[in-house]
């Protein structure tokens, strides 16, 4: 009744599982975005202008305590960084492992945002209906020559299913083999643990941008989570030898070689600039 009273008990979402808590919505969502359309007086003209963007089909999280987290991945994070790469003339296909639905954390979208809204709307058929990964790593990955980049939005959706994919791991391994980006936001850096069980992990060395494991702790206090994650991805990223750059869920953007990366929704916008700048150089 406490928590009921000062706005920090997580709400159940009539499907068994709880959505942030109105002040946690309150402190960390918000009904528009600060995406600013970037002008490209040269779009994209390379023959690779296609960005595989894949997604979490998992949707909920069961914490420590036993309770189950409402997730998927973050609107801001998919959509803020899928509008600068369509304005900069790239075609982005949705994936997810299996070609199951793309989940979303619907609680998180800026439904204000008329650029979000809009994109949204012309997307939303190929979040419900993604392509398989799966059917693809085993029928056209090799030898195609469409795409760029791969692109692993966050939202707590992003630890679940995708750091333990097969399919995922092959999604790595021929994206480095092929010279791919790979651009990842917030707890979308998870997804690089597909790989943790090559020796040396292929991202030994490299430093990142994500969201930090000390504020996934903190978060469940104001009902923003129904308890404690179930592991932490940051912990296990660093014992695998990657160094991760910022303390803070803000706005960093870091670029290592080919891999961009950022700490969290309030990143989106710089990350979709970045991320554009970068592909943008094998023109």
């Amino acid at each position: 009744m406490i928590k009921e009273f000062l706005g920090i008990a997580p709400q159940p979402n009539g499907e068994g599982a709880y959505r942030p808590s109105p002040l946690a919505l309150k402190l960390a969502t918000s009904s528009t975005t600060d995406y600013e359309a970037v002008h490209h007086s040269s779009p994209y003209q390379g023959a690779r202008r296609r960005v595989l963007m894949l997604c979490t089909e998992i949707g909920q999280m069961v914490m420590k305590n036993g309770k189950k987290f409402a997730t998927g991945n973050h609107p801001v994070e998919m959509l803020v960084p899928m509008l600068h790469l369509r304005d900069a003339g790239f075609e982005i296909d949705i994936f997810t492992p299996s070609g199951a639905p793309a989940q979303i954390e619907s609680w998180a979208m800026p439904g204000e945002d008329e650029a979000v809204q809009v994109l949204y709307a012309e997307y939303r058929p190929k979040f419900e209906q993604p392509r398989s990964l799966a059917d693809f790593t085993v029928q056209e990955m090799y030898g195609n020559l469409d795409y760029l980049a791969v692109f692993i939005p966050g939202g707590h959706g992003a630890l679940l299913g995708l750091p333990t994919d097969p399919s995922v791991q092959q999604l790595l391994k021929w994206s480095r083999e092929q010279g791919l980006y790979i651009l990842s936001i917030c707890h979308g850096p998870a997804a690089l643990l597909a790989e943790q069980n090559e020796r040396p992990f292929p991202y030994e060395g490299y430093s990142i941008a994500a969201f930090p494991d000390a504020v996934d702790k903190i978060t469940p206090l104001i009902g923003y989570m129904p308890g404690r994650l179930p592991w932490k991805f940051g912990k296990k990223l660093k014992s695998l030898g990657v160094t991760i750059v910022n303390k803070n869920a803000d706005s960093t953007c870091h670029v290592d070689r080919k891999l961009i990366t950022a700490a969290s929704p309030e990143a989106a916008n710089e990350f979709g600039k970045t991320a554009v700048q970068e592909l943008l150089k094998a023109n």
